[in-house]
């Protein structure tokens, strides 16, 4: 269902992703872990292909990882969009679509309706970004009357895995939520929780970032994580451990903790960063990326379904683990065991 010349198998692609080193940043610490791969491994054992629909899959970086990961029996790929454009696009790039489920859809917009509506009618169990705007994408699922909206606020996770650190780090929300009030934060961080759970990952330790350890009132970002760990303690946020507000150091780095006598389970252990505000999220998941090497995945929580928000700028592994990702906690969503 994908490149029809020299396919390798589904344990070299998995090895290939966390391996090959032309497809990611140059790192001189090694990965400690293989978190992406086994997600990956996980993802190809569901019981079933997962029904995604793959919103305007009109450039070859967009159809190609779904295709990939159809191949892999990860995804069973519903592709919406013009049909011409993309069996161009896959004739071109040597694709093959032989018995691909179509939705056709003349535009972008009309595109992203027609996967929310996919939704609503139970066809497919999660969403993801072609080669449209995010904006038009993103409009259809957060529309008042049409869209994917539930009791949770929408917010997005990265997922990390960064070299000599033990842990996948989950770090949120670094792309939807500009300045998240205290209630907002709430449901951001109980999203993360949830897809660390979701995955199988166990109950995580979650850290509530700001510039400093102390409650500070000239600082907004500490109160709020004050009254995290409070709203956490009266189970109004549920399934992790919180600890906050906690400087990036003290977060991440035993030492650093033991310096300014921090002793919690939370710090220089963090598995879910929680930043303030999306400036700093942003910044914070780009650094590990692009100067510390780190794999990366995302995708969006709140909605009725996982929503998958890849850029062109992903290479082909970090879309098979975000697909993957999604399947899986699309699987558990349904009440899998996953």
């Amino acid at each position: 269902m994908n490149k029809m010349n020299n396919i390798p198998s589904s344990k070299t692609q998995i090895s290939q992703y966390t391996h090959d080193t032309t497809e990611m940043p140059v790192s001189s610490a090694p990965t400690s872990h293989q978190a992406f791969e086994q997600l990956v491994s996980r993802a190809v054992q569901l019981p079933g292909q997962v029904p995604v629909g793959i919103v305007w899959p009109c450039e070859q970086h967009a159809l190609e990882g779904a295709m990939d990961a159809a191949q892999q029996n990860i995804i069973e790929p519903v592709l919406i969009g013009d049909k011409g454009t993309i069996t161009s696009v896959a004739k071109a790039s040597g694709i093959t679509l032989d018995k691909t489920v179509f939705i056709d859809a003349a535009t972008p917009a009309e595109a992203a309706q027609k996967a929310t509506a996919l939704v609503r009618q139970g066809r497919v169990k999660a969403l993801m970004k072609g080669s449209l705007h995010t904006d038009i994408f993103m409009h259809a699922i957060v529309e008042a009357d049409s869209g994917l909206r539930t009791n949770r606020r929408i917010s997005h996770v990265f997922l990390l895995a960064v070299p000599g650190y033990e842990d996948l780090l989950f770090v949120t929300d670094a792309a939807i939520n500009i300045f998240p009030d205290l209630d907002v934060k709430r449901d951001i961080v109980q999203n993360a929780i949830d897809l660390h759970n979701g995955l199988g990952l166990g109950a995580p330790r979650v850290a509530i970032l700001s510039a400093v350890e102390t409650v500070n009132s000239k600082i907004p970002g500490t109160v709020d994580a004050a009254c995290l760990c409070k709203m956490a303690k009266r189970g109004q946020i549920q399934g992790g451990v919180l600890d906050g507000p906690l400087a990036m150091d003290n977060a991440v780095n035993i030492e650093a903790a033991k310096i300014k006598n921090i002793v919690s389970p939370v710090a220089g252990r963090a598995q879910i960063l929680v930043a303030p505000d999306l400036e700093s999220g942003n910044m914070l998941a780009k650094n590990m990326i692009f100067m510390s090497g780190a794999d990366s995945a995302g995708i969006v929580l709140g909605a009725a379904v996982p929503v998958l928000l890849t850029s062109r700028a992903n290479s082909v592994q970090a879309r098979l683990a975000s697909i993957a990702i999604g399947a899986l906690y699309a699987h558990h969503l349904a009440g899998g065991q996953g």
